[in-house]
């Protein structure tokens, strides 16, 4: 039988240099198709304005401090709603992994709501909170939430239960097995999930700034299409993807500190 030795192969690994030179040769070769698209004309700007127009709307925002200002409301709004979707969602999905009668109890409901629609609820939520800071941060909250305690738990029920019945032949009791060996060995796992939810909760923060909102970068991309002003919405959507990233990349790093062994 012949042996696969080409460049792809499953699942084959490559160094750290090959994947960093792909992931910028990537982001380049989009850079140079979005440059010759408004080379060519016959792309009206109004549709896609040149990078350029994009890169000095970014400079302008940057120097009159309303771009600053936006991500200081974004940042804000979507740290307080990730961090109480974490406090309550965390406990209640280890509950839902750990114990079978809990489960019954939480799961349905989550798996119920989270086929719901978050913008739906957002004229609820202006009607209960108003249009303060605490109706974009339930937004948030509502948008992770309910993911979150599901997949908490399905993170909980990937220890093995061979680990968990060691753990009690060396006498720890119920308590102590959850949080001295079921906590700790479902960590790497749950990491992960946070670092997938906060891209959720970036996600449905826009959401929220797009409907109800005087300040964010949700709203200045609203207040760009009410102009056409196609650059300050590129620019807007660009800083999200940025800062999304910057959030990702924090996560992956904290990973690697926290737990170097799951490389």
């Amino acid at each position: 039988m012949k042996k696969n030795t080409g460049a792809f192969q499953l699942r084959k690994d490559i160094t750290k240099q090959q994947y960093v030179v792909s992931a910028v040769m990537t982001f380049v070769l989009i850079l140079v198709i979005w440059l010759l698209l408004c080379k060519s004309g016959k792309i009206k700007p109004i549709f896609l304005p040149h990078p350029v127009k994009v890169v000095r709307d970014i400079i302008q925002g940057a120097a009159d401090g309303s771009l600053w200002m936006n991500i200081g409301y974004s940042v804000f709004r979507i740290t307080m709603g990730f961090l109480i979707s974490v406090a309550i969602g965390v406990p209640l999905g280890i509950l839902a992994g750990s114990f079978k009668p809990l489960e019954a109890v939480i799961s349905p409901v989550c798996e119920f709501v989270r086929y719901m629609p978050v913008p739906a609820f957002v004229p609820l939520v202006m009607v209960w909170c108003g249009i303060g800071e605490w109706a974009k941060i339930i937004i948030v909250f509502l948008g992770c939430f309910f993911q979150l305690v599901l997949m908490i738990a399905d993170d909980t029920r990937s220890v093995p239960d061979d680990l968990l019945a060691s753990s009690y032949t060396l006498g720890t009791r119920r308590w102590t097995t959850i949080t001295k060996v079921l906590i700790p060995a479902a960590a790497p796992r749950m990491m992960l999930t946070l670092r997938m939810m906060i891209g959720w909760g970036w996600t449905y923060l826009t959401v929220a700034e797009l409907v109800a909102s005087s300040s964010g970068l949700g709203y200045s991309i609203l207040k760009a299409e009410r102009f056409l002003h196609t650059e300050s919405i590129f620019s807007g959507i660009l800083v999200i993807g940025t800062l999304g990233l910057i959030t990702d990349r924090l996560f992956a790093f904290a990973i690697k500190r926290l737990f170097p062994w799951e490389e």
